[in-house]
């Protein structure tokens, strides 16, 4: 790989995404399970919105969260995995500075917003099941809307400073970025210039959303299994047990990666190249894959409603 040299422009014409280092001869192949995950991310996240949008009893808060998370899914896949399968089979690793910038923003901004949505989430599920008569009235579409609008501008304000702060900053010759996408940390490292307000910045940013997030998930489900041992029916303890499961697994498919990725790209220095960049495709492409199935299957109104449209039934 190029060493950095310290010959310094405004900014690149582009940038070379090698892909996965290492692996260039296994790429092709690699792209095929990708490709079929992707699909998996496509087909199941848009089932998912067209059951919840033609069937009027799905339009609670719960399914409500369900659609802003398959439509942030969506858009956070599809902005990284056209071009790695473009990359992987045809070689096209090049790719435009402000195309490069369009993508740091949007991986930012929308796991930001998936971040949000699943704290949401496990507000609803803390107030229907500790509050299941007030559930209705708390609850209501426009706070819904509401709680959507402010993370998806929380996202937009707090990631729109990385792509304005590397846009006014010098960088090196070296053009090279040593995986399939872009993202603020292997941008930065292009940067000739001192760095340290940005990764001060960017650390501020991760730990904020992920820790406001996750102080607030965990009180959620504090509160939830308090209420929930305290039901008399074990039968009526299952069923909340069982609705919150599937929540607590998507949690964990997204934040156990996302903070390896994030967290060795800063302080991993011994950690093999190879790991950090399997960790890095699995939270942006595993999450997406995993939502639609988890929450189909554990669902019965949407398992039904798929099981009808496949068997030809009018939905």
């Amino acid at each position: 790989m190029m060493l950095p040299s310290r010959n310094i422009s405004s900014h690149p014409v582009s940038f070379i995404l090698l892909g996965m280092p290492g692996l260039e001869s296994a790429q092709f192949w690699i792209a095929f399970p990708l490709c079929v995950m992707y699909m998996v991310i496509v087909l199941g996240n848009i089932i998912l919105l067209h059951i919840i949008r033609i069937d009027r009893t799905l339009h609670e808060p719960m399914y409500l969260f369900l659609a802003m998370l398959a439509i942030t899914d969506l858009v956070l896949s599809s902005s990284t995995q056209p071009k790695m399968l473009a990359i992987f089979w045809f070689h096209a690793h090049e790719i435009e500075y402000h195309a490069c910038l369009i993508q740091v923003f949007f991986i930012h901004t929308f796991s930001s917003v998936e971040s949000g949505v699943l704290m949401a989430m496990a507000l609803d599920r803390y107030v229907a099941i500790c509050f299941p008569l007030q559930h209705s009235s708390i609850l209501i579409p426009s706070v819904v809307v509401k709680l959507g609008s402010v993370v998806l501008m929380r996202g937009l304000l707090l990631v729109s400073p990385f792509c304005f702060m590397v846009s006014r900053m010098p960088f090196c010759d070296n053009q090279v970025i040593p995986q399939a996408y872009c993202e603020h940390m292997a941008v930065l490292k292009l940067v000739c210039a001192d760095t340290r307000v940005n990764r001060g910045y960017g650390l501020f940013v991760a730990f904020s959303v992920v820790g406001f997030d996750m102080t607030v998930i965990s009180i959620s489900y504090v509160m939830i299994l308090r209420a929930v041992l305290r039901l008399p029916s074990g039968e009526a303890s299952l069923k909340a047990f069982g609705t919150c499961a599937s929540h607590i697994c998507v949690i964990l498919a997204l934040y156990i990666p996302a903070l390896f990725s994030y967290l060795t790209h800063r302080f991993g220095h011994h950690v093999p190249r190879m790991v950090q960049i399997i960790f890095a495709y699995l939270y942006l492409l595993v999450p997406p894959m995993l939502n639609p199935i988890i929450y189909g299957v554990g669902t019965k109104q949407i398992r039904d409603k798929v099981v009808q449209g496949f068997s030809g039934k009018d939905l």
